[in-house]
């Protein structure tokens, strides 16, 4: 008799510090005074999505080394402009430890495929970025690797169970658009969005 085992596909492995830089290259064009300014998430002021990327960062740091994630108090320390930039970096340096893709972690309470809790790392912090540019008045600009990616997660047609209702709707955006707009619209945002506009 012979038994056969079919393995578990091999997540893709792809680099988060291209968006991470992009992510810490935003935050010298963030003033104090931009800090209470709404951003494209509603919910989120800017101060309050700085705090989010700093949670977030440290919660995905967290899994791809399969540890419990730190508690955070969700206030926007003071020393946040030092402190993004080391936990982006911690973040970047722990996902290209090979082990940090191999089974199953926990991230945001949800166990997920270490892969896919690779994906939605990334997809916060381009969409998270582009939500700071725009928010802050500044440029956004995305490698394709890393849109290739988060459109792979956020696609209608991508069976992906870690697509759910947290993106929120689709915005629909005209065909031949930019890829990266597309990729915003499908997180949920309007590619249109300015603070002046908000």
């Amino acid at each position: 008799m012979t038994t056969t085992t079919t393995a578990a596909p091999t997540a893709v492995v792809f680099d988060l510090e291209p968006a991470a830089r992009e992510v810490v290259r935003l935050l010298d064009g963030v003033s104090d005074a931009r800090l209470d300014g709404p951003t494209p998430c509603e919910e989120f002021s800017v101060r309050d999505l700085l705090a989010h990327l700093l949670t977030l960062s440290a919660a995905f740091r967290d899994a791809a080394g399969k540890r419990t994630p730190a508690a955070g108090d969700g206030g926007l320390p003071v020393d946040w402009r030092r402190l993004l930039p080391r936990r982006l970096t911690e973040l970047t340096e722990v996902w290209r430890d090979a082990d940090a893709w191999e089974g199953s972690t926990v991230a945001g309470g949800v166990t997920l495929p270490a892969g896919v809790a690779a994906q939605v790392a990334l997809d916060e912090l381009v969409l998270h970025g582009w939500d700071l540019a725009r928010a802050t008045g500044q440029h956004f600009t995305c490698d394709r690797a890393s849109l290739q990616v988060v459109y792979a997660l956020l696609a209608p047609e991508a069976d992906n169970p870690a697509r759910s209702e947290i993106f929120g709707p689709v915005v629909d955006v005209p065909y031949g658009s930019p890829f990266l707009d597309r990729v915003v619209g499908l997180g949920g945002r309007d590619p249109k969005w300015a603070a002046s506009r908000a």
